[in-house]
């Protein structure tokens, strides 16, 4: 029985500060632009609404005074939650369509909820170009939930945002997967520290796509299920430079589509949302183009015929056995022929990208004249924003909305004109590249566990490739049963309270 796809709106400027004092961040305007290019249609989903945030409006906010919009996105964030329960209990898949990466926050708090319903723990799967890792123990100030947004739902940060209904943390640190960030990302050390398993674009690229998420899976072997965050700025600026914070050394469309459908090939994948999509960066809707034809391919093995409906396990005591070599041989086959080809095409990938980087006729500074091509690290010690400001060119500003703002990866100094750099206590600006964590030291938080599902029937890049794959058997489930996520609202007074004196 295939899967049905639900598409929900959460179109929010609320994490994000202004591009400049009097305008407003675009990414808002990313569901609308997808939804022109007939997503819905294409994915034969049913349209699930949307979820209108507050006014966009900053007001007296400085630095200092905590999260700007908190209390905005605190009930952005508990509607969100309801909205993406509601769906689960259908027996559906919700695809929310950001929208800035603060809708993490909602649909966290719906992940907690569901594993505590059913007495287990939900994962996540961080894709995303930066790690968004920013909270009061490693810079001088916050800002901009969107830049934090990792560190608020692994319970850092002011309670009104990471601790919403008392829930604290939403994931925790060992079931998070990171995937995608630069390897000069700035707080690439505070998450190691945590214990939060990443691979980095330099790792992602090596292992290929398809075993990368087969390695996520088992990352997550230990959990009931998992959802899934996608920042399109995990993508290379060379091809997709529609962000608020453009940041070289990313990965390819069709690197995308296979990690994407190899995450979402199993009854324990619970969702995705999608962020940061910049319409005003995308003039004649190309970009928007792409993006729907990546996800609707990525998706296809959602809504295959065999698709098999959502499944929860249940906690496991003790670890279960690793299949036998032969299994992991096979698996390990398919992963590579995959990858050989999703090689190929990221090279096609580079070569239109160049094109179009070079004929690109944005707003001044989205690609700084010449992009690198992808797969391109610039060791310049430092990441450029992190989805904490609107609109801004590469290097920008993104937490700060400005050149003396909190860039999300740290806090600028005064004065600092270095672009794309930032200097937070934590970070390491100037610093040489780092190579990515090496699988074997990530192995020691990993959990053994079974193999993944193999790829159902895809369409577009991956429908070429589907008879190259063999299927095998989904591990017993344990159902979740209807109605699990309806949670009655908190008590006015809650300690947990979002309503704090002291948010923005």
């Amino acid at each position: 029985m295939m899967r049905r796809i639900a598409v929900l709106d959460a179109p929010t400027n609320l994490g994000l500060r202004p591009p400049t004092p009097t305008s407003v961040p675009g990414c808002a305007k990313a569901p609308g632009a997808l939804r022109d290019h007939d997503l819905l249609a294409r994915l034969r989903a049913r349209d699930a609404g949307c979820v209108t945030p507050a006014r966009y409006d900053p007001g007296d906010w400085r630095p200092g005074d905590g999260v700007c919009h908190a209390r905005e996105i605190a009930d952005y964030s508990l509607a969100l939650a309801e909205r993406i329960g509601s769906i689960i209990d259908r027996g559906e898949f919700p695809v929310v369509l950001g929208g800035d990466c603060s809708v993490l926050l909602g649909s966290a708090l719906a992940m907690h909820r569901l594993g505590e319903a059913v007495g287990g723990r939900i994962g996540l799967v961080f894709v995303d170009g930066h790690s968004d890792f920013r909270h009061p123990g490693n810079a001088s100030y916050v800002g901009a939930a969107a830049g934090e947004d990792l560190a608020l739902v692994t319970g850092r940060g002011q309670a009104d945002l990471a601790a919403l209904e008392g829930r604290r943390p939403y994931f925790r640190d060992i079931d998070v997967v990171v995937l995608g960030i630069r390897a000069q990302d700035e707080y690439r050390l505070d998450l190691q520290a945590a214990g939060i398993t990443t691979r980095p674009v330099p790792a992602l690229r090596a292992e290929g796509a398809a075993r990368t998420a087969q390695w996520a899976h088992e990352q997550l072997a230990d959990c009931a299920g998992y959802w899934v965050h996608i920042d399109v700025d995990v993508l290379d600026p060379a091809v997709m430079p529609a962000v608020d914070a453009p940041d070289p050394g990313g990965i390819a469309f069709a690197e995308l589509e296979i990690l994407l459908a190899g995450l979402v090939d199993t009854p324990h994948c619970l969702g995705v949302e999608l962020t940061v999509f910049d319409p005003d960066y995308d003039p004649d809707g190309s970009y928007a183009a792409e993006i729907v034809n990546t996800v609707v391919a990525g998706l296809a093995p959602v809504t295959a015929p065999e698709a098999v409906p959502p499944r929860l396990l249940s906690a496991r005591p003790t670890p279960s056995p690793r299949r036998g070599n032969g299994r992991a041989a096979t698996a390990t086959e398919r992963a590579e022929r995959l990858d050989g080809l999703a090689g190929g095409l990221a090279g096609l990938e580079r070569v239109a990208g160049r094109d179009r980087a070079e004929s690109f006729d944005g707003p001044p500074g989205v690609l700084g004249g010449a992009a690198p091509p992808v797969g391109v690290e610039v060791a310049d010690g430092g990441a450029s924003g992190d989805d904490g400001g609107g609109g801004g060119p590469p290097g920008g500003d993104r937490a700060g909305g400005g050149p003396s703002g909190p860039g999300s990866s740290g806090v600028r100094s005064p004065g600092d004109g270095s672009t794309g750099v930032g200097s937070a206590d934590g970070g390491i600006p100037g610093g040489p590249s780092v190579s990515a964590v090496p699988d074997d030291v990530a192995a020691e938080a990993q959990s053994p566990g079974t193999l993944g599902p193999a790829h159902s029937e895809p369409s577009g890049i991956a429908a070429r490739i589907a008879p190259l794959v063999e299927r095998e058997p989904v591990g017993p489930p344990a159902s979740a049963g209807p109605g699990l996520l309806r949670r009655p609202s908190p008590p006015a007074d809650n300690p947990a309270d979002r309503h704090k004196a002291d948010t923005a």
